[in-house]
């Protein structure tokens, strides 16, 4: 092997150590509370850094993987062959055109902006489509160019003050639909754009809904940053519902809606930090607020509802390595029907993560499977469905392993 060549880290532990250490450091973390977010001790997490242990198996790499929000898992492990995009999905081939209506800002157009009604259709039929359509990205990529540039000529060509608020409005919804669009693909510069912009918008609108939902988007950009960004992830959190308590006695579905999101965002990154108690106190909040929606009642955006609280649980419980505790909620969430295709896709893979932790890799698998059945997309575009799967391709355990290789071809993580 010449000098140049990638390192073997299953060669060389002291290089693979080298890198987890690296990457941990990075993320701001301690040795401490990596070894707690994977479930071994200090000491021998201390000995992988240090390659006194041989380099772990393929089931630990994942888990550090997870922990650490590594991208790439050659970024980890240092082999060519393992070039493995876990927590960032393939660029869609809409993303260029949803790029270049989001960077343009023709200020000399004088096209015709549309009517306000005639947005606000487009807009809601949009969102609609989303939670309806298999293939969301596909579904709404096509849109969105258009609908950013129309809502950003109708900000340009108000011409009053109530005019540039309800323009505003629009174009901050413009926006958090590009950020579904946008998460998970491989352009987080992006993303950061559209968060950003997305708040200024809603912050011009002054309507409390609109800012309700720019914040819970904002929030999610921090926390998907990795762990150092969870406090910056709750700062927002907590101004947007200090911003809508005083509202929240006598507030519309939506406003409620978007204050019990917020709430249960604060759960799940306390539950990312392991904070047992904090996270389903929150929980526990924001499933009061969904008690005073109606039982039929479906947020346009979040999906806040009744029916999604038992999927909340879920989520709360895997985010705390609580497998057997994953599972139970997991039955009681099966009661309830989420109306939105990705939801319940995303949903059926935080029941597949707790499978997994709960020792359960077939019925892990089952529920991978009924997420590509709900939204091929979702599963298609994330890292912890990759993972599973990744994971089961090399199962000793032949018809496992047959059946994962076969669900990992179809979302395209395997040549078929």
């Amino acid at each position: 092997m010449s000098e140049d060549a990638t390192p073997d880290p299953y060669a060389d532990p002291l290089r693979f150590g080298q890198r987890v250490q690296i990457l941990r450091e990075r993320r701001g973390m301690t040795q401490a509370q990596l070894a707690d977010f994977i479930d071994i001790s200090p000491h021998t997490l201390r000995k992988i850094e240090n390659g006194q242990q041989k380099a772990p198996g393929l089931d630990m790499v994942l888990r550090i993987a997870e922990a650490l929000r590594v991208r790439d898992l050659a970024d980890l492990t240092g082999r060519a062959d393992a070039h493995v995009d876990l927590f960032i999905g393939p660029g869609h081939p809409r993303l260029a055109a949803v790029k270049a209506a989001i960077d343009d800002f023709s200020l000399t157009r004088s096209a015709e902006p549309p009517r306000v009604a005639h947005l606000e259709a487009r807009l809601h039929a949009a969102w609609r489509e989303r939670h309806a359509s298999k293939n969301h990205r596909e579904a709404i990529g096509k849109l969105l160019p258009d609908l950013i540039r129309d809502a950003q000529s109708l900000v340009r060509h108000a011409d009053s003050a109530a005019e540039r608020r309800t323009a505003q409005a629009l174009l901050a919804q413009a926006y958090s639909l590009s950020q579904f669009f946008i998460a998970y693909q491989p352009d987080s510069s992006l993303l950061w754009r559209v968060a950003e912009r997305g708040m200024i918008a809603a912050q011009e609108s002054e309507d409390p809904h609109t800012i309700g939902v720019a914040s819970w988007l904002l929030a999610q950009a921090h926390r998907d940053s990795g762990h150092r960004h969870f406090d910056a992830a709750d700062a927002v959190n907590r101004e947007a519902l200090a911003y809508l308590k005083p509202l929240l006695p006598d507030a519309s579905d939506d406003v409620l809606a978007i204050a019990g999101a917020l709430e249960f965002e604060l759960g799940y990154t306390a539950a990312r930090r392991r904070e047992t108690g904090t996270a389903w106190r929150h929980w526990d909040k924001a499933k009061d607020m969904a008690a005073r929606l109606p039982a039929d009642y479906f947020h346009p955006v979040t999906s806040f509802s009744r029916a999604i609280m038992g999927a909340h649980a879920v989520t709360v419980a895997v985010e705390l390595h609580q497998g057997g505790e994953s599972v139970r909620q997991a039955a009681r969430a099966d009661q309830n029907v989420i109306k939105s295709r990705p939801r319940r896709a995303r949903h059926r893979i935080e029941e597949a993560r707790g499978y997994h932790l709960d020792n359960q890799p077939d019925t892990a698998l089952a529920s991978l499977e009924k997420a590509f059945e709900a939204a091929p997309e979702t599963i298609r575009y994330n890292g912890y469905a990759r993972a599973i799967l990744l994971e089961e391709v090399d199962s000793t355990r032949a018809p496992r392993r047959r059946r994962a290789a076969d669900l990992a071809a179809r979302i395209g993580i395997l040549a078929a």
